[in-house]
């Protein structure tokens, strides 16, 4: 049976699923001998013939340098996977929308990310009754699908000031880190997983916590092609990633 290997484009890397998989090949090939036909080989071409269609197709990423739109790397039960955070500003009360089916923990990071954005304003030069006079709607595509975790953080926070400011975000990067109060990138997990998705995916620009950096001690065929971006700060992030305003800014 080979190449067992192909079942990663099937799979997207998960071990769980990979392995279940794999088992069904098997019992496939234990019945064509049990009825007398030659042991087949299991090839790219003929998986879908043994195990059926691929089980989980990615989100399409966003490739177009967008106002209010970043791309983030999250960990999921099926390994690495990429998420699209949006951001709109509509007139409105001062309100914060969340939608996409996310838990309580990526909420609070949605809160701390537009909290930050308040608080340091005047260094964006935003005017701050602007977060009076508008909404802020942020979603996460893929809404059946629950999402949870703080590693969206730095994600949301860049698409944030991106709408608040109109600077588009640089869509040749994806980012992964946990935000606190003070700006700090704090640190994840999952990053393995998280750069696979980013290869997967046709990014190779991928910033990560600083503190996350011993993590790649021991994969370093893995991040052959990729630029990883340590930082410790937002503002690291932000002077990557927000480029020159496209257009006038919100007027309050």
């Amino acid at each position: 049976m080979k190449p067992l290997a192909n079942l990663l484009v099937i799979t997207h890397v998960n071990q769980g699923l990979l392995e279940r998989l794999i088992q069904k090949l098997c019992s496939k090939a234990a019945r064509e001998i049990v009825e007398g036909h030659p042991l087949p080989e299991f090839h790219l071409a003929n998986l879908m013939t043994f195990i059926g269609p691929p089980k989980f197709i990615d989100e399409e990423i966003n490739h177009h340098d967008e106002i209010g739109i970043c791309n983030g790397l999250a960990w999921t039960s099926y390994g690495g996977e990429m998420i699209r955070i949006e951001a709109v500003l509509m007139p409105g009360k001062g309100k914060l929308i969340l939608t996409g089916q996310l838990g309580d923990v990526m909420k609070e990071s949605a809160q701390a990310a537009l909290s930050y954005a308040r608080a340091h304003a005047d260094e964006f030069d935003i005017d701050s009754a602007l977060f009076q006079t508008h909404d802020l709607h942020i979603h996460v595509p893929a809404g059946a699908t629950p999402k949870d975790g703080p590693s969206a953080g730095i994600t949301m926070l860049s698409s944030i000031l991106s709408v608040f400011t109109y600077r588009p975000i640089n869509a040749k990067f994806a980012m992964t880190g946990e935000l606190d109060l003070q700006g700090h990138v704090m640190p994840i997990g999952g990053v393995k997983e998280k750069i696979l998705a980013a290869k997967r995916n046709g990014i190779d620009h991928v910033i990560l916590p600083e503190k996350n950096k011993n993590d790649l001690h021991m994969v370093q065929d893995l991040i052959k092609g990729i630029d990883l971006i340590f930082v410790d700060h937002a503002n690291e992030v932000l002077h990557q990633v927000l480029m020159k305003p496209c257009r006038k800014k919100v007027a309050a």
